[in-house]
């Protein structure tokens, strides 16, 4: 990726050097129609500047057809990923004209073609550097400055940015529209969406404040655009954010976007939000898809202050926006919703996902040391997401909400359309709380690793907090005993301090006892023997659900470190799956359960494992109550579970041929019934004519990727050596389309099918990395790593490429991590 892959060092030199003013960037999309045209016209005019003689733009595309400074041509000279300009004075004006190409991955102007309809959509997607995939610009976070766009377009087109339109003028089948200046934003903020997208006009009202509301997806899927319910939680965002912050949502429109074939779940641009259209369900959906979409739009809205209106000045400070809308996102959830279980799903699911990293030999600090551009796209992980958050939320407990809400509000006013790094906000902080906060943030925001904690007794009601890692908790103790009708309550809670790896705390005699009671650290937690017993038998009498979340996630830790046995863990999910009534904390254990099987079992013993795990699924969807999401939830699990074990194909094929009534009130919708197919053609019991038959139900583009997927997973050598000839060389497919080949070529239980291009996989990396883009690569490392029984090809290959580029390393040495695990895991589990 050669000098595409900026550096922190020569970004900063730059933002020393240059101020900049204002891009003016023109776009022509009338081309995008045409499939054949692979490029588009595209001609920014930035004006800036400079103390430097000579600088350079990005720009990733297709050619430069000229430079023009203050008014002079000048020699092109690009590198492909640079645009040299020089005889610059202290005031300029540059000009590039040049070519952009469409996307096929998702990166900057990604172009889709609606099977449905024949139409073509267009989105942006930037960050953290690819504004520069669409126009010449200085791709770098801390040189913000006004944007205008200019975009001629077909003229039955939606075309939206960032700012409302400005002028638009029509002219036979096309338009051009002028949208009026952004204010100071950083490049990869910025966007464009045009096609003939469906939309739906509101708006939000403070009484001296209005801000249009629009949504906006693909019309093909209009009809299930459920616009009233994402109103209204964009509603009761945009109160409590009035509220909370005291500083009026600054970018005048709040238009939000569901778009195709999206890499992420949203990206937070100023007045132009964009979704992965995943969020527009097209059939039933459990009320834990309901809460997560609900947590990513306000996830996304909180971004419009923490990272839109103040931005980090480097990737080093990423967490300065996606820890605080991470967090964000639950609290508002929790507070000015109708989900107001969010933390829940938070403690469980969130968190979870940040002990898994944070235990990876590539973790790193919260404020990590982000050294170029490569870093920062793996960073966007669960230690700036989900550890960040969990912090942010001991921090508001130790600064308290009143000093936190103000520091936040000085925050915004301080440094409003500026950057900003760690300090900055700290000092803010500290003034409204009155603490030092230096060594919160050294033992918190710069350290890595997760600390766990047992408990263990010392005699006489005392007993002993033992932390591994030190570092300082505020948390609660929960002692829960049996009520009358048999049901575990909490009867005694103890708030503590703790700092060193031993702490003596004094508690009543009880059958359970729940370190970290409320959720208020961040910490493994351990269950001493009695409890472990307890919750072994009564885990359905836990009556709080947060206690539920906090107990099945101290398992899920336990079973992954191998203290305790994966069959115990597969046992406790079979028996209390089906009495699990929240859909977030259900969801996990019918995900964690599989992987157990899978990942931490000996081989040996999967096959009967497997057997029964689909087993219990099954049971679980037939005493379900008819139209619930937990019946859809143990729906969707039969599918998964039915692709590594097919002694319930004839009943699954029944069902989808009609043969046999689905289970009353279950919505055998398009997505569940791809879902089916797919485990039937990866043990072997459908293939292509059903596929097709299948696919002419649901000529969609969902339809098609999932049939895509379905015939990938057929268990025959040929389909596994097309599939991984299109994985490595077609670079026409898409990224949808690639994950959906990597998804089937892994599909099912057949090893000896995926086995032989172990060797083939160590041997394309380094290609794969400097010939895709780091989005497609990254895909590709991560979905074809091999699960071998042994760590000897993937330590031979590090062993060989020490000089390999540092992000593909990091991918490299996660997985093998991840591997060694599940080795020490089923060695432990053979003991």
């Amino acid at each position: 990726m050669s000098s595409a892959n900026l550096s922190r060092a020569e970004t900063s030199a730059r933002a020393r050097a240059l101020d900049v003013h204002s891009y003016h960037v023109e776009l022509d999309l009338r081309g995008a129609v045409d499939p054949d045209r692979t490029g588009f016209p595209t001609v920014t005019t930035v004006e800036f500047t400079a103390s430097t003689p000579e600088t350079w733009l990005d720009f990733l595309g297709d050619s430069v057809e000229s430079v023009t400074v203050n008014g002079d041509l000048i020699p092109v000279v690009y590198d492909g990923a640079r645009i040299t300009v020089s005889g610059l004075r202290e005031i300029n004006v540059v000009t590039i004209v040049a070519t952009g190409r469409y996307s096929r991955s998702g990166e900057g102007l990604h172009r889709f073609l609606d099977p449905v309809d024949g139409e073509t959509y267009l989105y942006t997607q930037y960050e953290p550097a690819d504004a520069r995939r669409v126009f010449a610009c200085f791709e770098q976070p801390d040189l913000k400055g006004a944007h205008t766009f200019v975009v001629t377009a077909p003229a039955h087109w939606q075309v939206i940015s960032n700012q409302a339109v400005d002028h638009r003028q029509r002219g036979g089948d096309n338009q051009t529209v002028t949208f009026a200046p952004t204010l100071p934003i950083s490049t990869y903020i910025t966007a464009i969406v045009a096609g003939p997208y469906h939309r739906i006009d509101s708006s939000w009202s403070t009484g001296e404040l209005t801000v249009p509301l629009r949504l906006l997806c693909r019309a093909s899927l209009s009809e299930h655009l459920d616009a009233d319910e994402i109103l209204q939680v964009t509603s009761e965002g945009l109160d409590f954010y009035a509220e909370h912050f005291d500083y009026p949502y600054p970018f005048g429109k709040y238009d939000q976007v569901f778009v195709p074939e999206y890499n992420l779940g949203a990206m937070e641009n100023p007045g132009c939000v964009t979704f992965t259209e995943a969020y527009v369900f097209r059939g039933a959906a459990t009320e834990a898809q309901y809460q997560a979409r609900a947590n990513t739009i306000l996830h996304e809205m909180a971004h419009m202050w923490f990272g839109d209106l103040v931005t980090m000045k480097w990737w080093d400070d990423l967490w300065l926006k996606e820890s605080f809308a991470d967090y964000m996102g639950s609290l508002v959830s929790a507070e000015a919703t109708k989900y107001t279980d969010a933390w829940v799903a938070f403690a469980n699911r969130r968190k979870a996902w940040a002990y898994l990293q944070d235990q990876l030999p590539t973790t790193h600090p919260i404020v990590a040391d982000i050294v170029d551009l490569e870093a920062a796209k793996l960073n966007f992980d669960g230690i700036t997401y989900a550890k960040g958050a969990s912090v942010l939320k001991q921090l508001v407990a130790y600064v308290g909400r009143d000093a936190f809400f103000e520091g936040a509000r000085r925050y915004f006013r301080a440094h409003a359309y500026g950057n900003t790094t760690l300090d900055d906000l700290l000092s803010e902080l500290s003034t409204t709380s009155g603490r030092d906060l230096t060594e919160w943030a050294r033992a918190w925001l710069q350290t890595t690793g997760v600390s766990t904690l047992t408990i263990e007794p010392a005699g006489d009601g005392r007993y002993d907090i033992v932390q591994t890692e030190p570092r300082p908790h505020r948390l609660a103790v929960g002692c829960y005993d049996h009520d009358s009708a048999g049901d575990l309550i909490r009867a005694h809670r103890a708030e503590i301090d703790i700092d060193d790896a031993h702490t003596a705390i004094d508690l009543p005699e009880a059958p359970l006892i729940l370190l970290n009671d409320d959720d208020l650290t961040y910490a493994k937690i351990r269950l001493d023997e009695r409890s472990l017993n307890t919750v072994e038998s009564s885990l359905d009498r836990v009556r709080d659900p947060l206690a539920r979340g906090l107990i099945w996630s101290a398992l899920w830790n336990a079973t992954r470190d191998g203290e305790l046995t994966a069959t115990r863990y597969i046992a406790m999910a079979r028996r209390f799956s089906t009495d699990e009534p929240n859909l977030s904390l259900l969801t996990a254990v019918l995900a964690n359960a599989p992987a157990a099987i899978e990942h931490y079992l000996p081989a040996a013993a999967r096959p009967d494992a497997r057997a029964a795990w689909l087993d219990a699924m099954w049971h679980g969807l037939g005493s379900a109550e008819p139209g619930s999401g937990t019946q859809l939830a143990f729906a969707r699990a039969v599918g998964a579970a039915a692709a590594m074990d097919a002694h319930r194909a004839a009943d699954l094929r029944a069902i989808l041929d009609g043969a046999t009534p689905a289970p009353t009130g279950l919505a055998l919708d398009a997505d569940l019934r791809w879902a089916w197919w797919t485990a039937l053609t990866a043990t072997g019991y459908a293939d292509k004519p059903d596929l097709d038959d299948e696919l002419r139900r649901d000529d969609t583009a969902t339809g098609r990727t999932a049939h895509l997927r379905a015939m990938t997973a057929r268990p025959r050598a040929e389909v596994k050596a097309h599939a991984w000839a299109a994985i490595c060389a077609d670079h026409a497919l898409t990224n949808d389309h690639l994950d959906a080949t990597i998804g089937g070529f892994r599909a099912g239980a057949r090893r000896d099918l995926t086995g032989p291009y172990d060797s083939d996989y160590f041997a394309i990396l380094r290609d794969t990395w400097s010939e895709r883009s780091i989005e497609i690569a990254r895909r590709i490392v991560l979905g074809l790593f091999p699960a071998t029984d042994t760590l000897d090809q993937v330590d031979a290959w590090l062993a060989a490429n020490a000089d390999a580029p540092g992000a593909l390393r990091r991918l490299v040495v996660e997985q093998r991590d991840h591997l060694a695990r599940d080795l020490r895991v089923q060695h432990a589990n053979e003991a």
